[in-house]
């Protein structure tokens, strides 16, 4: 299940919740095409991979968690590992996308 961050105490807690997990943050907004395209694989990698935490973050509505990532461009993934980012991907490459999930994980 892919939970979507409704503000910066959500994203914080989520993080704190997953613990020694790989999270894995996707960067959106709803007027991106590119985003809604990769959505419904970003899904599939949740039910594939339990044992990771997957997260949405909508740039427009969560604007701070997304400054701290420095998101200039989206669809933006993020990984993250004991609350440190260990990796990034821009844009929509499904196949990368699972790569770097099966590497951090």
């Amino acid at each position: 299940m892919v939970h979507a961050i409704a503000d910066e105490n959500d994203f914080n807690g989520q993080l704190e919740a997953a613990g020694d997990k790989l999270v894995v943050v996707d960067f959106h907004a709803t007027w991106c095409g590119p985003c809604k395209m990769i959505a419904p694989f970003f899904e599939g990698l949740a039910e594939e991979f339990q044992d990771v935490v997957f997260l949405k973050v909508d740039v427009d509505d969560v604007e701070d968690v997304a400054g701290q990532y420095n998101v200039s461009s989206i669809p933006k993934f993020v990984f993250i590992k004991n609350k440190n980012q260990v990796g990034e991907m821009l844009g929509a490459d499904q196949e990368k996308l699972k790569n770097l999930v099966l590497e951090h994980k």
